[in-house]
């Protein structure tokens, strides 16, 4: 690689690094708090604060200054992003794999909520991640068969909103159940989105909202997509039953931090000499075909000046093979696939701003138009590793992953392309 393309290098991962500082839990949570301090509370009640996601610690750790005791605290974050908040308890849960630490988290918190009453507050703290990491399946649903839900989705190339609806109907929690446990205390919830167009429904699957559709919905979903019969019956049983939720409870919600924000923050962070764009901000749907839309952009922008194009979104991959990767370094490897005979240097970021992409210590990549060069000197075949899903093993033989280890936050993906 040439000194100009690592300088390109280097100022993709800044841009990255400051879409992750424009969300930050902690920073969001102070400002809507600096704005809207909480009220007082009424004789004899107390402050009941639940965060859950990714960005849990966080969020909770700064509410704590700007709630009064009485106090009860809880948050429930992925494994390894757990960290000591005093006066509160912090427990971690499998992501994006529900696991036993997530189940009992998750009764935890409906413990909580069902001793909440009606001069007790109730303050949520939800980002990205929430979904998986408090299961609480209806019964006679069991954690093992939420696990093969769970696995089903996230294979089955369906959206993420598409993938809620579903959860929503299998689990306590999700679909306002949240505040249905609650009642009759009053909710205030502050949410950091990861969902692109900020849809409350299906961020962690609105435990603080209504459901995202009915059991019908779901059920019609799956059978759309020839999945019916790949789920276990005590999930298609529940659905089928159609168990009427009660009605959802009203609560305050509050959005405090979206994808938006982050690639406003991208733009703004640009340096002079450089023209910047947010070319899309609904990245979404099929990979390959987000590779594409990337690759119409790069033809499309002027062939004059430095120019950055900036994309935020969340992509979906259908699994076909048994490799290792996830969206972002699937997209990224794509790009270079995509962008080898382009005619000037160029440079791709792609990451996820929780710094995890898959199951896998990558965030992402970033490729430029060396990338596939190096790896045929290399000897890998990165199309047959492609077809098997298996990016990350090719971005890790190209030195092109992106590492950053967990940013405690979670505002969906974010992208960048350097043309020079």
């Amino acid at each position: 690689m040439t000194s100009n393309t690592d300088e390109m290098r280097a100022l993709a991962r800044a841009l990255y690094d400051e879409a992750v500082r424009a969300a930050d839990p902690a920073l969001a949570v102070r400002r809507h708090f600096d704005k809207q301090p909480p009220a007082p509370l009424p004789a004899g009640g107390r402050n009941i604060l639940i965060a859950i996601g990714k960005a849990a610690p966080a969020m909770l750790a700064e509410a704590m200054r700007h709630v009064r005791a009485p106090v009860l605290a809880l948050a429930v974050t992925h494994h390894g992003n757990d960290r000591a908040i005093p006066g509160a308890t912090v427990l971690s849960a499998g992501h994006p794999e529900p696991d036993e630490a997530g189940l009992q988290a998750g009764r935890r918190i409906i413990e909580l909520l069902d001793g909440a009453e009606a001069q007790d507050r109730v303050f949520a703290f939800i980002s990205g991640g929430g979904s998986a990491l408090v299961p609480t399946p209806r019964p006679p649903l069991t954690l093992s068969e939420k696990q093969q839900v769970n696995r089903l989705l996230l294979a089955s190339g369906l959206a993420i909103e598409q993938v809620n609806l579903i959860r929503q109907h299998l689990s306590e929690l999700k679909g306002g159940g949240f505040l249905r446990h609650a009642a009759p205390a009053r909710v205030t919830a502050l949410i950091l989105s990861d969902v692109i167009g900020n849809d409350l429904g299906a961020i962690a699957s609105g435990p603080t909202v209504a459901p995202l559709g009915t059991a019908q919905d779901a059920l019609d979903l799956l059978s759309q997509r020839a999945l019916l019969d790949k789920m276990p019956l005590a999930a298609v049983n529940l659905l089928t039953e159609g168990r009427a939720a009660p009605a959802t409870p009203a609560a305050d919600n509050y959005l405090i931090g979206s994808n938006e924000s982050s690639l406003a923050a991208m733009c703004d962070a640009v340096p002079p000499g450089w023209t910047a764009q947010i070319f899309s901000n609904r990245l979404i749907g099929d990979v390959s075909d987000a590779a594409s839309r990337i690759a119409e952009a790069a033809l499309q922008a002027s062939s004059r000046g430095r120019q950055a194009l900036i994309f935020g979104g969340e992509t979906t991959v259908n699994l076909r093979g048994s490799g290792k990767g996830g969206r972002n370094q699937e997209l990224a490897l794509r790009v270079a696939m995509l962008g080898r005979d382009w005619q000037r240097p160029w440079v791709f970021l792609s990451g996820g701003t929780d710094g995890r992409d898959g199951p896998t210590d990558a965030a992402g990549g970033v490729v430029d138009g060396t990338t596939l060069a190096r790896l045929e000197a290399a000897g890998v075949d990165s199309t047959s590793l492609l077809a098997n899903n298996d990016s990350n093993a090719v971005l890790s033989a190209s030195g092109d992953l992106l590492i950053t280890g967990p940013t405690g936050t979670n505002v969906a993906d974010v992208q960048v392309l350097l043309l020079f």
